[in-house]
């Protein structure tokens, strides 16, 4: 056989095996699940970056232009905006591996069910997969009845009580969670530590020392280090961060710390994100939700609050990050997406049926779960 005979019979043998070589499928389950909240983070500042008609609200006797906030995270267009607040989050998070829902502009509705919009209904919306408005009405801290999707998951799963773990600035967490107490890990707001861990035991030790202006939220630096420690001692197979100062900050009219808030839980995610990656554990098999209580008003003269006369807080954003979905970016013109879908979402990402446990909860966001194409 001459050379060029040769070249011609290995290329064609080379094409012949790349042609019939298994394509990898997409697996359709994850092993471990993430659910992340920031508490009252508009859809206008995800979105849109620095909102400038609300920073000038904030700002007095001095040009806007001079500060700080504007001159770190001011841009031209939202996109860019929201880019310089969030780099991790839109630069990476969404536009590599994963997708997000609640752009108005874009056709894309994310709403709440419940009427209360404030935090304690919303969460138990989340958690439970329906709304409480008859029964849920205030912000106290009191357990209800409704088992939750980590309750279902940790007796679905059976996992042990560091296997499912959740790290809260508020306190009030303590009683959301569950409907009974010390079914698994649970740290929320100024709460020493049971955990034998140094690590876990020093970060609730030096809480202590560093107190916020609220009496019930600290500062979400121990909330996130608190769970990333517990990740590391005891990697938990369903893990719930819950995030404060977005809105903490919000209420005490500070725009800047507002941002500054989420500015931290980008870098926080890119953390968090970065350590899952590095371990085989949790490397393409964990799902991520990150989404939010209740949302803001949407002018200067309400942007701080929420409520049920508030317009503008029944609108949020979902965030989806899973080895399971293939959609990027942002989401357009799609049916609405209800806040009573994350507990069956989340229960679906590792094959396991929510509406078993409670068969009138909302069901899991279909999109997510749409064959590949």
């Amino acid at each position: 056989m001459d050379l060029a005979s040769s070249r011609l019979t290995w290329n064609l043998l080379a094409c012949l095996c790349l042609s019939v070589a298994p394509l990898t499928a997409q697996p359709t389950t994850v092993d471990n699940v993430v659910l992340i909240t920031l508490d009252g983070a508009r859809t206008q500042e995800i979105f849109g970056g620095l909102d400038i008609g609300v920073l000038r609200s904030t700002i007095d006797d001095v040009a806007v232009e001079t500060t700080e906030v504007y001159q770190r995270y001011w841009a031209s267009t939202p996109e860019a905006r929201r880019k310089r607040l969030m780099p991790f989050f839109w630069g990476t998070l969404m536009a590599d591996h994963g997708s997000i829902a609640g752009n108005r502009t874009h056709g894309s509705i994310v709403a709440i069910t419940n009427t209360q919009r404030f935090s304690y209904p919303g969460y138990a919306e989340i958690l439970t997969g329906k709304a409480h408005d008859d029964i849920i009405t205030s912000n106290d801290n009191r357990r209800y009845p409704f088992p939750t999707v980590l309750d279902f998951l940790k007796n679905k799963l059976g996992l042990d009580r560091n296997q499912v773990a959740a790290f809260a600035a508020w306190e009030t967490f303590r009683w959301i969670v569950s409907n009974e107490a010390g079914g698994f890990t649970v740290n929320a707001g100024y709460q020493a530590a049971t955990d034998p861990d140094p690590v876990i035991r020093a970060l609730a030790d030096q809480q202590f020392e560093t107190l916020t202006p609220w009496d019930n939220v600290r500062h979400d630096f121990y909330t996130f280090r608190m769970a990333m420690a517990h990740l590391a001692a005891h990697k938990p197979r369903v893990l719930y961060l819950a995030l404060g100062e977005t809105d903490d900050w919000a209420h005490d009219e500070r725009y800047d710390r507002t941002l500054q808030a989420l500015a931290r839980s980008d870098d926080y995610l890119r953390e968090l994100w970065e350590w899952l990656r590095a371990h085989e554990q949790y490397r393409d098999r964990t799902a991520l939700i990150i989404t939010v209580d209740h949302g803001r008003g949407n002018t200067v003269a309400d942007w701080t609050d929420h409520g049920s006369e508030t317009e503008g807080a029944q609108y949020i954003w979902m965030a989806f990050v899973s080895p399971t979905v293939s959609l990027r970016g942002e989401w357009r013109d799609h049916d609405p997406i209800q806040q009573d879908q994350v507990a069956a979402t989340l229960a679906r990402f590792l094959g396991l049926d929510f509406r078993s446990l409670t068969p009138t909860a909302g069901l899991p966001i279909k999109a997510l779960f749409a064959p590949a194409r």
